[in-house]
């Protein structure tokens, strides 16, 4: 049997959503655990399929998400989406996730209609690194081992320091794509894909030690992302690190270099 064999895609894992009375349940496979808990990336993700399951024909595209990890979530995790407003352009909606009856999750997501405007600028230039195939893999590496979910992925170490290396410089540029190449909407599987990195901070780590994500905010750039061959490029640096905290930045661009995802996140370090 191959690893493949005992993987739970993810467009698979989405379609095991089931909804009634606008409250929706998953289980959580093994294969897309971070040790007992759903990762970051994959919260947002259920989140967000769980709103495009009950409104998604209605929906203009996502253009921001807020998210606080509040508890430990899954396997088995129930998620309410509510329409908080919804207006001729815009439409503002919250998710709250749930394991064990308990709060594990709250996310707010924003959805807005494009609009005509004079201001157009972006300058967010993707670093200058090497193409996928000729760096080396980042998750998959002899004599380390990482997280389950990660199996999921693809990485591909472009620049920065790699984790645990006691780095004075803790940023991380990999390549990475979905194994899966049937996730639809595109954006829902950025969700995931975007917070697949671990934290830039641990990059200064001189020995594994226990890390989680306390809030996580992304803008989406693009209301219709899309990159060749499945890989998205994706950078987190560490920008602050004191007091058991975390603050570090997030980017995604595709592989013509056209910013998708520009965010924040803070974690806590036991370390």
């Amino acid at each position: 049997m191959t690893d493949a064999d005992t993987r739970t895609p993810l467009s698979q894992l989405l379609a095991s959503t089931t909804c009634e009375n606008d409250i929706c349940h998953v289980h959580v496979p093994d294969d897309w655990l971070q040790g007992r808990a759903i990762y970051g990336g994959l919260t947002a993700a259920l989140c967000l399929q769980s709103i495009y399951d009950q409104h998604g024909s209605e929906l203009p595209p996502l253009r921001s998400a807020l998210l606080s990890f509040i508890g430990p979530a899954g396997p088995d995790v129930t998620l309410r989406p509510v329409v908080v407003r919804q207006g001729k352009s815009t439409a503002f909606i919250t998710v709250d996730m749930l394991s064990d009856d308990k709060m594990a999750a709250r996310a707010t997501f924003c959805f807005g209609k494009a609009r005509d405007s004079r201001v157009a600028h972006a300058h967010l230039d993707a670093p200058a690194v090497a193409a996928p195939d000729a760096c080396d893999s980042f998750f998959q590496r002899p004599g380390q081992t990482a997280p389950n979910f990660t199996q999921h992925f693809e990485g591909r170490f472009a620049g920065g320091s790699m984790p645990v290396t006691q780095s004075d410089d803790p940023r991380y540029v990999v390549w990475i794509r979905h194994r899966d190449r049937e996730i639809a909407p595109v954006v829902v599987g950025l969700a995931a894909l975007a917070d697949a990195l671990p934290p830039a901070a641990m990059a200064s780590f001189s020995e594994i030690a226990p890390i989680s994500t306390m809030t996580w905010m992304f803008d989406v750039l693009d209301d219709d992302p899309a990159t060749e061959d499945g890989w998205w490029l994706s950078q987190s640096v560490a920008n602050h690190s004191a007091d058991g905290y975390s603050s570090q930045a997030m980017h995604v661009w595709n592989s013509a270099g056209k910013p998708v995802i520009v965010g924040r996140q803070n974690v806590a370090i036991f370390a």
